[in-house]
């Protein structure tokens, strides 16, 4: 059932009848400050402003108001650096009722740290200024559960200025593919978001997908959370082709393949404040799922900083083997959380590694391949047993003397330049310097930042050199490192790695924990049982209509799904098929769904009906296509449904696409009722009549919009026979023509 907006929520149970508002804690944070304070019983709905101190108020967007049930939180986003004061103003009737607010104190905001190379050259990555502000005409968009499938906006999609009205957030980012528009994009993620909840996700392996039209196409877009518990669960996010992106303040959690993957020619891209959680657990080295935060494919500029890491495996993949380098990238203060590899597992680029947290790592902590050069400097390693490698040499094979194909690689090895790290606990670290030259190193070790690494210093496999990269001021930006030492301390701070306050989630590791590189089953039930304590948001519903995404498949005998490798029903007949797993997810009936049958050649499905039924199938590409006895069908949104007559019926492959789920619907599962009273709404077979002049939004059964008004009497005599669904701010009638 959907959750009722902010102003019909009784809380009475849980207030104490006061005569104003009592703040209950306020703090500013990087380019942003939050205000918590306790419901009063008289009143259900407020206001809250932000100022510079002494400046004058500003009240802010009524979506960053949201309730946790016992205390209700306000966060302002967008802030330049400085001092800032936050009022509540409780709301009666309409009207503000000054006399029972509250200020803040005078909050300190405090400025995101912009170094590294996403911003080397480059002002402004994502829709944000660099002193913290939006752009110019940036649009903002507030996203959770209720509404990732229908916020709105016009986008430029041809040469002459045409537009498009795109619907949903997918569906916006898609359009940028034209490169027609570079409007800066701000999208605010409230709450937990899944899958099903979203529009489309236009990646089949990693989930939501930012694609430009182009290699490096400008983009502009800004993906953030609000306050400490926004999520993405069941999908991660894929960057292609893209330049000026920025995505920070967001969990991610049981991702379908990476959590992040910046794939494929991008440029001037920015990942920071991220908690990377499990992603979809698989066997050997999948058993924490793939890649955390993987660069890759050309990718270059790219500042990965101020994430924190929960146990991961593969932590951070930089670089393929087809990159033409050196493309430039850096990685700081990262809080490596126990987390067991690749921090990271670098290829060809030159990689600034400085002022992170190597906290109880396993395995490895910077590997370097393939005449790749990591500047690795100011860094705390704390139990860490190897902390630096260098493919085929050195403590890569114990000098030799074991494991020739390398613990990491059987590439040709890259050059680490070390500086100025702390380690604490037992390590196996060579190093190669001015008076020592040893044919098995791990990284040269510098006397002064600014050191050049000789030409005659070359890796065993492959002979390759350091290109300097990091003294050469044309090619490098200029920062002044923490102390190594107090690197724990600040990344651990208010100011520090992953979400806003450390986030919503908390789970302790054991000393145990720092050798083990398995699979935590704690962690694991506890990312598992995971829910956030968002109530609900002021002006907006938590959670979408139901049914306004498709007619939602019924159960029993015909019901057919592929996990563990086989049909789960007998009713259909299946020969030359073949079936997987990992290659998407795909969520029914809030059951996740992870094993497919793979549409090939040979791939036949057979049944037979005595009635007339509608046929579900469920994919996990929004466009994905079958035959459907010998005619090709096309998905939207992932979902065919298809009325079928009685009769003997075949599936067999229309192109390559993976299928999750079958289902035949009766009259009695997919009937819609004529009439939904909260909606505002009747419906008399001919005309929609909306007495209250709601906007008022048309979408068929598979989510197509097809456009919204006010008008009090809607003709629908243009539409075709079918269902459909109207959607108001108050709830959703559904009927059929």
């Amino acid at each position: 059932m959907r959750k009722t907006i902010i102003t019909l929520i009784a809380l009475c149970a849980l207030v104490v009848a006061q005569a104003a508002v009592t703040v209950n804690t306020a703090a500013g944070w990087l380019e942003s400050a939050y205000v918590e304070w306790a419901p009063l019983a008289a009143y259900t709905d407020y206001n809250v402003y932000v100022r510079p101190a002494n400046g004058t108020y500003t009240v802010l967007d009524k979506p960053l108001l949201r309730s946790y049930g016992t205390y209700y939180r306000a966060d302002a986003l967008g802030l330049a650096a400085g001092t800032y004061q936050l009022k509540v103003v409780p709301v009666q009737n309409g009207t503000e009722v000054a006399a029972d607010a509250a200020e803040t104190s005078t909050l300190t905001v405090t400025a995101h740290d912009r170094n590294g190379f996403a911003h080397f050259g480059y002002s402004g990555v994502g829709a944000y200024n660099d002193n913290g502000t939006l752009k110019q005409n940036a649009k903002v968009f507030y996203v959770h559960a209720g509404n990732a499938k229908t916020i709105s906006t016009t986008v430029v999609t041809t040469s002459n200025g045409g537009t498009t009205e795109c619907t949903g957030m997918q569906a916006i980012i898609t359009a940028y593919q034209k490169g027609f528009d570079t409007t800066p994009l701000c999208f605010r993620l409230i709450g937990t978001i899944t899958p099903a909840d979203m529009d489309a996700l236009d990646s089949s392996e990693e989930g939501l997908q930012i694609k430009g039209r182009n290699a490096d196409s400008e983009m502009n877009i800004t993906i953030e959370g609000v306050g400490k518990d926004a999520v993405i669960r069941g999908f991660g996010m894929l960057v292609r082709n893209a330049k000026s992106v920025e995505l920070r303040n967001f969990a991610v959690m049981t991702a379908m393949d990476d959590c992040i993957s910046l794939d494929t020619d991008n440029a001037h891209i920015w990942v920071h404040h991220i908690d990377g959680f499990y992603g979809k657990q698989g066997s050997g080295d999948h058993a924490k799922g793939d890649g955390t935060i993987d660069v890759k494919t050309n990718s270059k500029y790219v500042t990965v900083s101020y994430c924190h890491f929960w146990d991961t495996g593969k932590s951070m993949m930089c670089g393929m083997k087809s990159e033409s380098g050196p493309n430039y990238i850096t990685y700081h203060h990262n809080w490596f959380d126990h987390s067991d590899s690749r921090h990271p597992r670098i290829r060809t680029m030159s990689v600034h590694i400085y002022n992170n947290y190597y906290d109880g790592v396993s395995k490895y902590g910077v590997g370097v391949t393939s005449g790749s050069s990591a500047f690795v400097e100011g860094n705390y390693f704390r139990n860490t047993p190897k902390p630096m490698l260098i493919s085929l040499q050195g403590t890569d094979t114990h000098n030799g003397t074991a494991e020739a194909d390398g613990t990491f690689s059987g590439e040709t090895g890259g050059i680490i330049k070390a500086y100025n790290n702390t380690f604490s606990g037992s390590k196996t670290l060579v190093y190669y310097n001015a008076t020592t030259a040893p044919i098995h190193f791990d990284a040269y070790l510098a006397n002064t930042r600014t050191e050049t690494v000789p030409a005659t210093v070359t890796t065993k496999i492959g002979s390759n050199t350091y290109n300097n990269f990091d003294t050469n001021a044309s090619l490098m930006y200029s920062v002044t490192p923490d102390d190594p030492a107090n690197v724990p301390t600040i990344v651990q701070g208010d100011l520090g790695a992953g979400r806003c306050g450390h986030g919503d989630f908390s789970f302790s590791f054991t000393s145990t924990d720092d050798a083990s590189y398995d699979l935590n089953q704690s962690l694991v039930a506890a990312i598992t049982n995971y829910t956030s304590s968002l109530d609900s948001i002021f002006g907006e519903t938590l959670s979408a209509p139901e049914d306004t995404s498709s007619t939602q498949p019924g159960s029993g005998s015909y019901e057919c799904h592929f996990t563990g490798g086989q049909p789960s029903s007998t009713f259909y007949t299946f020969t030359g098929c073949s079936f997987s797993r990992n290659k998407g997810t795909v969520v029914v009936n809030g059951t996740t769904y992870t094993d497919c049958l793979k549409l090939e050649g040979a791939t036949n499905v057979s049944f037979t009906t005595t009635k007339e039924l509608t046929i579900y199938l469920a994919f996990d590409k929004a466009t994905a296509n079958i035959k459907i006895d010998s005619t090709k069908v096309v998905a939207n949104n992932g979902v065919i449904q298809q009325v079928l007559a009685a009769g003997t019926h075949a599936l067999t492959k229309a192109d390559s696409n993976n299928l999750y789920y079958i289902n035949l619907l009766g009259d009695e599962e997919t009937a819609l009722a004529d009439v939904n009273a909260e909606s505002g709404l009747t419906f008399d077979g001919g005309m929609l009549h909306n007495p209250q002049g709601l906007l008022v939004r048309l979408y068929t059964l598979t989510g197509a919009c097809l456009g919204s008004t006010i008008d009090s009497l809607i003709g629908i005599e243009n539409l075709p026979a079918g269902n459909y669904i109207a959607v108001t701010p108050n709830g959703a009638l559904k009927f059929r023509k």
